[in-house]
């Protein structure tokens, strides 16, 4: 059998590690030829992703058996044309794109009641309402908005962080859409609460959460995340967020995908901000959720792809966070992990650091200013602990 990766990025090595283990050849296609993914497939193709034709006429003539999700941007669209076109399981393009666009998403959610804000669009800094169509251009003045701030200005399609506006007024939303350029963005009513993430699969046994991860943000703007900590199925908020996602993914129409989530726990419950139909990725999918749950969600989707027996339901949630090097100022200290076992209460799961002795380290601000860092997995009894033992590994950089 053959598997096509579109997007191959270091992020995609461990699914295609994963085909190979069950002896599926592996074409990938990504538009940069260094990309990591490209080293590790059968059949390297430099195509530019965004080129649903070229990709399309590409994949016809490889004649795959399946399209293997990874972690992948706007060009999840990509995907699934490809499986529109060439009759392939998984997620359509119309199912794609509301994964992609938060507008639409937003538009989706709200009609059928799971999602309790209101949302704009800005296109050419021209605000439209949700209730519009997208080929509406009926501009809105920024102190007409039917708004309650605090609001979020963000990117439409995606943006890792980048290009986020906190706002409490009308006036700092004015200043906001003079900086924001061309670029489409949605501005919404921010919920108030913890933020939290899915990890899950659609298949015809219907939807699966594999695990439940409590953020560690930066403060806003940005609101990166800098950890996961994952919660037992005991506690009472996992089981709301399944039976919430389960609306979710019906409203949405979701099916045969791997697929991550973020939501905050609101005061009415749960909120699902963004949902994508693909793997987490920062060493989520690939590490902390198959030490976590012992649940590799890449493998039971190739199995079940094959045919073969799967199951994505976990065994045992263990008591785990996954930490990125959030630390800022000058390194005067590189400890091995020896050095960090020594000193360390918690058991360390994995531990992997790029930090250089003499680094200066900026402020967290994105994904690309913290994930190639590294990061370390701790396991203990509980996350007040766990918090305790990560400002233990901090402070051996700066001794």
């Amino acid at each position: 059998m053959k598997a096509a990766i579109i997007g191959a990025s270091g992020e995609a090595v461990h699914t295609i590690e994963k085909a190979h283990e069950y002896g599926l050849e592996v074409v990938a296609l990504d538009g940069n030829p260094g990309a990591e993914g490209l080293k590790s497939a059968d059949k390297p193709l430099i195509i530019d992703i965004s080129d649903e034709a070229a990709t399309i006429e590409t994949l016809r003539q490889e004649k795959p058996d399946f399209v293997l999700t990874v972690p992948i941007g706007r060009y999840l669209t990509t995907v699934g044309a490809v499986n529109d076109a060439l009759g392939l399981p998984g997620i359509s393009r119309e199912i794609a794109v509301l994964c992609t666009d938060k507008f639409q998403f937003h538009q989706r959610l709200s009609t059928q009641g799971l999602r309790n804000c209101r949302c704009y669009a800005i296109e050419g800094k021209n605000i439209l309402n949700a209730d519009q169509s997208i080929s509406q251009k009926q501009k809105i003045a920024p102190g007409q908005l039917q708004l309650t701030y605090p609001a979020i200005l963000k990117p439409r399609y995606g943006s890792g962080s980048r290009g986020i506006f906190m706002l409490t007024r009308t006036e700092e939303l004015e200043e906001a859409l003079q900086a924001i350029g061309e670029e489409s963005y949605v501005l919404e009513e921010c919920i108030a609460g913890e933020e939290y993430g899915v990890d899950g699969a659609v298949t015809e046994d219907g939807f699966c959460m594999i695990l439940l991860r409590r953020k560690e943000n930066t403060p806003p703007p940005a609101r990166q995340a800098v950890g996961y900590t994952s919660i037992l199925p005991s506690e009472g908020f996992w089981q709301q967020v399944q039976d919430h996602m389960k609306k979710v993914i019906a409203g949405l129409g979701m099916k045969e995908c791997l697929l991550h989530a973020d939501l905050i726990q609101g005061e009415e419950g749960p909120f699902v901000i963004e949902l994508s139909a693909r793997p987490s990725g920062h060493n989520l999918h690939n590490l902390f959720t198959p030490l976590a749950v012992g649940v590799d969600m890449a493998e039971q989707y190739i199995r079940y792809r094959m045919g073969l027996s799967y199951s994505f339901v976990p065994e045992e949630t263990k008591s785990m966070m996954i930490h990125y090097f959030d630390m800022q100022g000058k390194v005067t200290n590189i400890p091995a992990r020896r050095q960090v076992e020594e000193v360390l209460d918690a058991q360390l799961a994995a531990w992997s650091c790029n930090i250089r002795k003499g680094e200066e380290l900026s402020p967290v601000s994105d994904g690309h200013s913290v994930m190639g860092r590294g990061y370390f997995v701790l396991k203990g009894r509980d996350t007040p602990f766990l918090r305790s033992q990560v400002e233990v590994v901090r402070k051996l950089f700066f001794r």
